[in-house]
């Protein structure tokens, strides 16, 4: 998976947030409160992973323009 930028930014940004998340639940979970430490991973988790593979609202113009495209020019063939 290629970032760009911005993605990388946006990245970065949610990583600031699920960091800690991550960590306080690692903690949580080894002084014994396993539902709360591994509650708290799997949303750390779910914070970095599901961004990357679900559709926003802001990125449906983003997959509308490239169908669009992908449509209207076509790939010339590679002749050998």
């Amino acid at each position: 998976m290629r970032l760009g930028i911005l993605g990388t930014i946006q990245l970065a940004a949610t990583l600031i947030f699920a960091v800690p998340v991550g960590v306080y639940g690692l903690n949580a979970f080894l002084d014994g409160q396993q539902v709360l430490g591994g509650g708290l991973v799997v949303v750390a988790v779910l914070m970095v992973v599901l961004p990357q593979y679900l559709t926003t609202p802001s990125d449906i113009p983003a997959k509308v323009g490239e169908s669009i495209v992908g449509n209207v020019v076509k790939m010339p063939d590679d002749e050998k």
